[in-house]
């Protein structure tokens, strides 16, 4: 194993076994830890008393935040012939029908959403070994299957995405980069917060989160206390 850096050791003892309270303090540590030599991203991982084995525990909804998460989506938008123009105007990066199809079959995937008509959902089902894996199957629940693809593109442009809950009820996401002010990294992770409360699943009962770090993609984990939002 690799030795600690001064540095890194530094970063540890700000965070080690500290929970803060104050997320005004929380992200001023953040910034302070983040040594890497290039922009890293700014994480928040949510423990979640929920079991998503149970379809009343399961967590799959999408949010905008009020300064995006740093990141330019590539669109792919599947639609019939017809509605070609439509897309490419509302800022669509990559158009197509059947032809879309096939490239994805052959596992060219060279975007990041795919939104799709309804009328294509039935020519896309064969697709779902493919695009499953990878998050990129659209879906109602996220707003990637819309016949509004104007309303629905530009939403999306404005820095709308999708998170879920894995397998053992954590949510892993994004709410920006480290060159982000202090300021709107508060106000982003503040409104990823209230949207995780906002679609808390209808079987939890009882107590819904069980424990919130934040980091960057470098730097160590630092714990919030459950009532920082309150």
């Amino acid at each position: 194993m690799p030795k600690l850096t001064r540095r890194q050791k530094e970063n540890i003892k700000k965070t080690d076994s500290i929970i803060y309270s104050n997320l005004e303090d929380a992200i001023k540590v953040l910034k302070e830890t983040a040594t890497a030599k290039f922009i890293e991203t700014v994480e928040l991982h949510a423990n979640l008393y929920i079991d998503p084995k149970y379809a009343d525990q399961q967590l799959r909804t999408t949010v905008t935040l009020p300064h995006g998460i740093g990141k330019v989506l590539t669109i792919a938008v599947l639609t019939s012939e017809a509605n070609f123009n439509e897309a490419e105007t509302a800022g669509a990066d990559i158009v197509g029908s059947d032809s879309l199809i096939e490239d994805i079959s052959k596992g060219n995937i060279n975007f990041d959403l795919l939104v799709a008509t309804p009328d294509m959902m039935p020519k896309l089902a064969k697709l779902g070994r493919v695009l499953g894996p990878k998050g990129l199957m659209p879906s109602p629940k996220s707003g990637t299957v819309s016949n509004t693809l104007t309303a629905t593109l530009t939403e999306f442009k404005k820095g709308k995405f999708e998170y879920k809950a894995d397998k053992t009820g954590i949510v892993h996401v994004n709410f920006g980069k480290v060159d982000f002010s202090e300021n709107q990294l508060q106000e982003n992770l503040t409104a990823l917060y209230k949207s995780l409360e906002q679609n808390r699943p209808p079987g939890v009962k009882g107590r819904y989160f069980k424990s919130l770090f934040i980091c960057t993609s470098m730097g160590p984990s630092i714990q919030l206390d459950l009532n920082t939002f309150d």
